[in-house]
């Protein structure tokens, strides 16, 4: 039961789009701690890893909360690979910030204010008191998802929460938002500015929910309190206005020089850099090719003079590769009459990636066992490739008969790595290098369908540069207003 407990632990974080705080009430889960929670969230999350910006989190969620009612208490803030725009909180004074959600902040204010929201629920109790049903009703969605499998039965459940989540759902969240506004004006910020965030991810909501419903499909997303726009909600501006009773006689800017040089080079969606690559992968981006050694096998770091060199562990065979210049024959008449190679057993053509090869095995005889050879053409290269066992196995005293069987048995995967070999493709490439946001300052000539057109955006990029600019649905930067663009 343990596991599957935090099984579904992982699905709520994973699922909750900026959910103000993952509460986990009901008695059967009160043995989850904030820290086992940790663990399981950057084992399927790992760290952001941007250590200035990191410690600019943890700076500012210090100061929070030094001026809470909780002074004095440890807290962990953590920032996570995410693009999704979320973060929460959960017991044992842990707050969560995914990456994705700084693409949408435009200030330091903003972000605060983000920040502070999420350290009044933990200072308010909402993570650790007794809640209400919609808090069940997500618990028991996700418990429905991870044991059936099925994102529809997750909507489903999501939506009857949603539909609860009316009653104490919206008292926290005002809560949260009153209190986090207090503690922004005790540290100088201006308490407007958390309305300002709040806008920007109501129209990130209005924007999802229609993308969603194009498909067919719904989409839950943070607060989801405000039948109207933030900006308009009276309940919203009543509890935010309070805090300018507590203001400090200290004010701050809204520090947005200091976020636009921290966030410079944030990156923008999946973070493809930090995609865990396969250790038995080869590559080589020059000439644009790649192969796979058999799983488990270590790569030589320095091959020469082949280009790849692989063994397994045990280093009791090798599979070597490199290109060498092609001529017009084709891959069999290039090893017999270019290479001269002996005659090959079992020769065939071969096609890995429909590209044109020729590959058998070279009889050893009295001199050793055999070899697998096989050449494969791409562009103006042929792509030798060598496999055999290692001197340290041929060196054994072996029969005949077991030194061909374990050559046979080895060479299935000369065979399987050699048939993975296939060019890199330009959106291979492209998706190996992640978008980044970047800062321009805008001029009097400056529109966002000039933008849009400069930057070659599609559709949905559009939308988007107006979301994280602010300016959703409509509207114009000004002359020297500074614009995130993403960029690849």
């Amino acid at each position: 039961m343990p596991n599957i407990r935090r099984q579904i632990i992982t699905a709520l974080l994973a699922s909750t789009l900026f959910c103000a705080s993952l509460v986990l009430a009901p008695s059967a889960w009160t043995a989850v701690t904030g820290e086992e929670i940790y663990e399981k969230t950057i084992e399927s999350t790992s760290i952001y890893n941007d250590p200035e910006l990191d410690a600019y989190i943890k700076k500012l969620g210090a100061e929070i909360v030094a001026v809470s009612e909780m002074a004095g208490e440890e807290f962990t803030f953590t920032l996570l690979d995410s693009p999704d725009l979320n973060a929460f909180a959960t017991r044992d004074n842990y707050v969560y910030v995914n990456r994705g959600l700084l693409n949408y902040v435009s200030n330091e204010a903003q972000l605060v204010s983000v920040l502070a929201h999420e350290v009044a629920h933990i200072t308010r109790k909402h993570v650790t008191g007794q809640e209400s049903k919609a808090t069940g009703a997500q618990i028991l969605s996700a418990i429905a998802a991870v044991m059936s499998g099925s994102n529809e039965v997750y909507e489903a459940g999501m939506a009857y929460a949603n539909s609860i989540i009316r009653g104490h759902g919206r008292r926290n969240e005002l809560e949260a938002d009153e209190a986090g506004a207090e503690y922004m004006a005790k540290l100088g910020y201006a308490p407007n500015e958390m309305i300002s965030m709040l806008s920007i991810m109501k129209d990130y909501e209005t924007l999802q929910k229609d993308r969603a419903k194009a498909k067919g499909a719904s989409k839950q997303t943070y607060h989801g309190i405000f039948s109207s726009h933030p900006r308009n909600d009276s309940r919203l501006r009543t509890v935010v206005s309070k805090a300018n009773a507590v203001k400090s006689t200290k004010t701050r800017d809204n520090g947005a020089s200091r976020y636009r040089q921290l966030t410079d080079g944030l990156i923008w969606g999946e973070n493809f850099l930090a995609k865990e690559k396969k250790p038995e992968r080869f590559s080589n981006m020059r000439l644009r090719v790649r192969f796979d050694f058999p799983k488990d096998w270590i790569q030589d770091p320095s091959p020469s003079p082949f280009m790849a060199s692989g063994a397994p562990q045990d280093k009791t065979a090798v599979l070597k590769m490199r290109p060498i210049a092609r001529t017009s024959q084709s891959p069999e008449e290039y090893l017999y009459n270019y290479l001269k190679v002996s005659q090959l057993k079992d020769g065939k053509a071969i096609a890995p990636a429909r590209l044109k090869g020729f590959s058998g095995i070279l009889p050893g005889g009295d001199k050793g066992p055999d070899s697998r050879i096989a050449v494969v053409y791409y562009k103006l290269n042929a792509y030798l490739f060598i496999g055999e066992l290692s001197d340290q196995q041929t060196a054994t005293e072996q029969k005949k008969t077991t030194e061909t069987k374990t050559f046979a048995e080895v060479d299935k995967q000369f065979v399987t790595a050699i048939n993975t070999f296939r060019p890199i493709s330009s959106r291979e490439i492209a998706g190996q290098k992640p978008k980044t946001i970047q800062y321009v300052k805008a001029t009097n000539a400056t529109t966002f369908d000039k933008l849009n057109k400069a930057l070659n955006l599609n559709a949905v990029d559009r939308e988007d540069l107006r979301i994280i600019n602010g300016y959703y649905p409509s509207g114009e930067p000004k002359a020297g207003d500074w614009i995130k663009i993403f960029k690849q």
